[in-house]
């Protein structure tokens, strides 16, 4: 339960945004701090509580605002707000997905980023990207249905990379590896006719 137990810590890399607000983190005015109830990564404003912490000697440490609400026995009606299709956790989605993966991403001619890519199990037809695999909140979605896949190498293109497009949206990913890309193209060529794939425990890449 919560405060008696010491809890698994989210490692700093794992997040690229504060676990709670959803606002990213920088190395100036928006740090990383470690809410010592729940172990997940929130910045000061979010871990501006203290609790007592049963697994600490009932010493006071510093909490997150949804753990010092569950602690004291308050309950916090921003909870039950209903979440936006961006605010689907990461964690929640890879945990229970036909396939995820880190790939590279890029939009239009922006420069690669590497994102966290999952496709769900109850949305197959929807990718979602995240910055780093234990995220909030999604960077995007796309939902596939009706994209045209282009796999064609190309020399300016990365290794191991192909194309979604649809009108004028293109958006281009590489895997770190052929098998990898392999993977993704069989289950994107089945989301993009409207067939949701199933999930295959070799199509699970965490």
């Amino acid at each position: 339960e919560l405060g008696k137990r010491a809890p698994r810590w989210i490692r700093d890399n794992e997040v690229t945004m504060c676990m709670k607000c959803k606002e990213p983190f920088n190395a100036l005015t928006r740090r990383r701090h470690h809410c010592r109830a729940c172990g997940h990564v929130v910045c000061w404003k979010c871990s501006d509580y203290k609790a007592h912490l049963e697994y600490d000697g009932n010493k006071l440490n510093k909490v997150c605002k949804d753990c010092y609400h569950v602690i004291i026995g308050c309950t916090d009606s921003e909870e039950k707000k209903k979440k936006g299709i961006l605010e689907i956790e990461s964690a929640e989605v890879s945990g229970n997905s036909v396939i995820c993966s880190f790939l590279q991403y890029m939009e239009k001619s922006k420069p690669w980023q590497k994102a966290w890519c999952v496709i769900p199990k109850q949305e197959a037809l929807v990718l979602y990207m995240y910055g780093a695999p234990q995220d909030v909140k999604a960077l995007a979605t796309i939902p596939l249905l009706g994209y045209t896949v282009d796999d064609t190498p190309r020399s300016a293109d990365l290794p191991h990379s192909f194309k979604l497009t649809q009108s004028k949206s293109v958006h281009s990913f590489a895997a770190d590896n052929e098998e990898l890309k392999q993977k993704w193209l069989k289950v994107i060529h089945l989301a993009v006719k409207g067939e949701t794939p199933e999930c295959q425990n070799e199509l699970q890449v965490n």
